[in-house]
């Protein structure tokens, strides 16, 4: 049961991408693609339904088989991996509908979907890693099989945005192994514990070479996270790949850092490890820095898609000084803001590519207006905006409310305030880049430019209703948060 929603899309993500997926659904015509459409659909909502069901009812481990002597590749459901596999799950399934539509634009539809249900499937045997080689070796499957959603389109822009994309996905992850190797000579286990695994005796013996170890994995896996200093992937990689790939990319991929990093952080070294020493230090730090600078170039940026980019570096390091500040209420507002993060920036990328299916326009000034020819459309986006800024009721406000707190409360001395500042200073540079879309959109100066967008309307339903889900959630999730405050404070108890 555990096995099947992760064997199930890679199964059949791989005989798309054999001759024998052209052979059985053909590869042109309308009949080819209504059959594509249909298998995808069904696998999408096959493993959807299985990886929640195993997740939350189902057994919770399996030991699959030995990688090398006392190394198994070990699955293990806990509380994280019921977050994390509902949220993947959730996202996927809603941007694979849009994307049946949306990916006529763009072509190729066979190739993507084969590596759409690939991914699909290594980023719930992620989840559902229990302990630190299991995560690894998926995390890298990860970066291989998304690598293609990248250099989908083939231009020369693409291939160099895709290889920077692997080129720093593969820096972080070797910096990874450079601390697994130190972490399993001084832990008794490289199994996820709450609260840590480290052999005492041995971490005071090795202190010095262990906390350089593990500052490297933080800077490593916070590479996918779009932390400075491996950020600039995310800006590169996004303009070029299919909005559909963009949603999932900035939604969860990025994610999957901050999946690795939980569990490096409160599942192995252990929060008592890091806890007053300069790798906290740091961390805060460069999570501050990234929140702030991303804000700054996004604020700047007048490509629509660089911009959410941009937003995404910015936004995805909320969670990780959330993480860093060691705290009860800090650390349930960074798994809140990862699930609602995922939503909202899924819903913005998605609006993206229903603008440029619609009208070919990139560039936010070419938007003044096009609230006039798509209303329900500015509408999502409207709702989206409000959320990632933080207005009340909308679930922004509440996961960056925990942040702030947790922050105060934390007893990370000058952090305590700087960082509350930051984020506030950062709320404002994003109503600054977002709002504008808005207000321009619905309230164009010049009448000239709503005459000059091509009259399509707001896209089909099947585009639509995803959106519109997505939107409402950003809503519904901040006024009946409660359940799932309730659920991260479980998770941020057990291991603090």
């Amino acid at each position: 049961m555990i096995l099947l929603p992760i064997f199930l899309p890679v199964a059949v993500g791989v005989l798309l991408l054999l001759p024998v997926g052209q052979e059985v659904l053909g590869d042109a015509g309308k009949a080819a693609l209504r059959a594509l459409h249909a298998v995808v659909g069904v696998v999408l909502l096959i493993t959807a339904v299985a990886a929640l069901t195993v997740a939350w009812t189902g057994p919770d481990s399996l030991t699959w088989f030995e990688l090398m002597r006392g190394i198994p590749v070990y699955f293990h459901i806990d509380d994280v991996s019921r977050l994390f596999v509902t949220v993947i799950s959730l996202i996927w399934v809603l941007v694979g509908v849009y994307s049946f539509v949306y990916m006529e634009h763009e072509g190729k539809e066979r190739r993507f979907f084969g590596f759409y249900l690939i991914v699909y499937g290594v980023l719930v045997a992620l989840s559902f890693s229990g302990n630190l080689i299991t995560l690894y070796l998926f995390y890298e499957l990860m970066t291989l099989t998304s690598m293609p959603l990248v250099l989908h389109n083939g231009s020369h822009e693409a291939i160099m945005a895709a290889l920077k994309y692997l080129f720093y996905s593969m820096c972080g992850a070797y910096l990874g192994l450079f601390g697994i190797f130190f972490l399993y000579r001084c832990c008794d286990t490289l199994t996820f514990i709450p609260g840590g695994v480290l052999n005492e005796a041995m971490a005071a013996e090795n202190q010095t070479i262990l906390m350089i170890a593990v500052f490297g994995m933080l800077i490593g896996f916070g590479a996918k996270a779009g932390m400075f200093p491996l950020h600039a992937w995310l800006p590169t990689a996004h303009p070029v790949a299919p909005s559909p790939a963009s949603a999932v990319m900035s939604g969860i991929i990025a994610k999957a850092g901050v999946l690795a990093l939980i569990r490096v952080v409160y599942y192995i070294a252990g929060p008592a490890f890091i806890r007053g020493t300069w790798i906290q230090t740091a961390w805060m730090t460069l999570a501050l820095l990234t929140v702030f600078m991303g804000s700054m170039l996004a604020f700047r940026e007048p490509v629509f898609k660089k911009r959410l980019a941009y937003s995404t570096v910015s936004q995805v390091s909320y969670v990780l000084f959330g993480l860093s500040v060691l705290s009860e209420t800090a650390m349930e507002g960074a798994l809140l803001h990862v699930v609602f993060h995922a939503i909202i920036k899924s819903a913005l990328f998605l609006t993206a590519g229903v603008f440029i299916f619609q009208t070919d326009r990139t560039r936010v000034e070419e938007l003044r207006g096009i609230g006039k020819k798509m209303p329900c459309t500015l509408w999502c986006y409207t709702f989206a905006s409000l959320a990632l800024i933080g207005i009340p009721p909308a679930s922004g406000f509440i996961s960056k409310w925990y942040l702030a707190q947790g922050a105060m409360e934390g007893g990370v001395g000058v952090f305590g305030w700087a960082g509350p500042a930051v984020l506030l200073l950062s709320a404002l540079l994003t109503a600054g880049y977002l709002l504008p879309v808005v207000t321009d959109g619905f309230f164009p100066k010049d009448t000239a430019v709503v005459t000059a967008l091509p009259d399509r309307g707001d896209p089909p339903l099947m585009m639509l209703i995803p959106l519109a889900i997505l939107a409402a959630l950003t809503l519904l999730l901040g006024i009946f948060a409660n359940p799932l405050i309730r659920f991260v404070s479980g998770i941020a108890s057990s291991v603090l």
